[in-house]
């Protein structure tokens, strides 16, 4: 049995809240850290690199979604994990210093890549299992959206919630943040698999050999390449986007985090542009690749150039809503391409994201602490953000290598 479009929009509200979990760590944390603390910026680059790492549990919640159902826990856990991580950060930073904080941060990050890991993956071979075949694409579409639009409120209610800004105050909105979002988790996926069918059986039993026959195919071996690539690009200026506007522009967190928001709201924009011309048959996910690249490049080498803030920034958003749209939505087709292995290859493709979201991570913040040793502060962030510009254009030249096939239809998921 599949479900309506009522339960697939409020099933999707569990990534919305996944999508605005996962935005306070690379955000608000990192600005916090970086500025109010004044800690060098490769530390929280260390620690996002650390919730990503965890994520290379992937692939096993994948085959897993392949061989039973049984998902709800999963999803609920690994949100519940996510928003105890989310504390115990915040608790770092407010109440804490030295070794101590260090070792809560290290802790909260690992429990927020693993609840990322498992209530992420286990969305989405629930809504995988939920819709029908005919709205399979459109499902996947409404989740990425929802998991941009949580995205969007969280940093934006935030920034206006922490003023005027205090650690006290820091500790009790993270804290309603968590709560609020495991609520609206519970309210999106309780009940949802009582009614659904069983899932079908996985091609490979055992995690392993369904691994390898996932790499044995030279079509996902070559795209999980492009994904490593472009996911590079694509998180190279989040650790250093919010440092980067209260030191050169004198920004202050509750409005470097609007901005923030501001630019998912850009990418929401690009992504349901891209959707409505793809509906039209107008464009396909090779045109959406190649071009949200190109306007991502151009707005970096704006910031780059110490050009404003604001129109730059959401031209950044925008081409990366734009690329969304062409990269991930080939990433849907490719690993729904071998029925039995859906889950698996969404997993091998979401390794190779968040091993290169973690090393974007570590590279940014690390070029960013060695630049500023020689350079000025806005040369050095100028440097970051250049490099991201070359690695968007090389993603452009591989996609259109890679996304041959034309198509009208949009069908891209988290």
């Amino acid at each position: 049995m599949t479900a309506g479009w009522g339960t697939l929009v409020r099933l999707c509200l569990a990534n919305a809240a996944i999508g605005g979990m996962a935005a306070l760590p690379v955000n608000l944390f990192n600005r916090l850290m970086t500025v109010e603390l004044a800690l060098p910026a490769l530390l929280p680059g260390l620690l996002v690199a650390l919730h990503y790492a965890v994520q290379l549990t992937r692939p096993a919640w994948g085959h897993r979604s392949d061989a039973r159902g049984g998902r709800t826990p999963f999803i609920l856990g690994g949100i519940a994990l996510v928003g105890l991580g989310l504390i115990l950060t915040a608790w770092g930073i407010a109440a804490l210093s030295g070794a101590t904080a260090l070792l809560v941060w290290i802790l909260a990050y690992a429990l927020i890549g693993l609840g990322i890991g498992a209530g992420g993956t286990s969305f989405l071979a629930l809504l995988a299992t939920a819709a029908p075949d005919a709205r399979k694409g459109a499902a996947a579409t409404l989740a990425w959206l929802m998991l941009i639009l949580g995205a969007i409120v969280t940093s934006i209610g935030t920034g206006i919630a922490l003023e005027p800004y205090s650690s006290e105050r820091l500790l009790t909105v993270v804290a309603c943040v968590a709560g609020i979002a495991f609520l609206v988790s519970a309210v999106a996926v309780v009940g949802v698999e009582r009614h659904l069918g069983t899932v079908s059986p996985a091609r490979d039993a055992k995690l392993m050999p369904a691994l390898r026959a996932t790499w044995a195919d030279p079509a996902a071996r070559a795209f999980t390449g492009f994904v490593f690539l472009s996911i590079l690009a694509f998180y190279l200026s989040e650790l250093v986007l919010e440092p980067f506007m209260g030191h050169v522009h004198g920004l202050g967190p509750e409005t470097s985090t609007k901005i923030s928001g501001a630019k998912d709201g850009a990418a929401l924009l690009g992504m349901i542009g891209a959707g409505m011309l793809s509906t039209l048959r107008f464009g396909s996910l090779r045109l959406w690749a190649i071009t949200g690249c190109v306007i991502s490049a151009l707005g970096l080498v704006g910031l780059g150039a110490g050009l404003a803030v604001m129109p730059f920034t959401m031209i950044l958003g925008l081409g990366n809503g734009l690329f969304v749209v062409g990269a991930i939505g080939s990433m849907m087709r490719l690993a729904a391409a071998q029925p039995g292995a859906t889950g698996t290859r969404m997993g091998v493709f979401g390794a190779a994201q968040a091993i290169a979201a973690g090393l974007a991570g570590l590279l940014a913040t690390g070029i960013l602490d060695a630049a500023r040793i020689a350079l000025p502060l806005d040369t050095a962030y100028a440097v970051v953000f250049g490099l991201e510009a070359v690695l968007f254009i090389a993603a452009a030249l591989m996609a259109g290598r890679l996304i041959t096939a034309p198509q009208p239809a949009l069908v891209p998921g988290e």
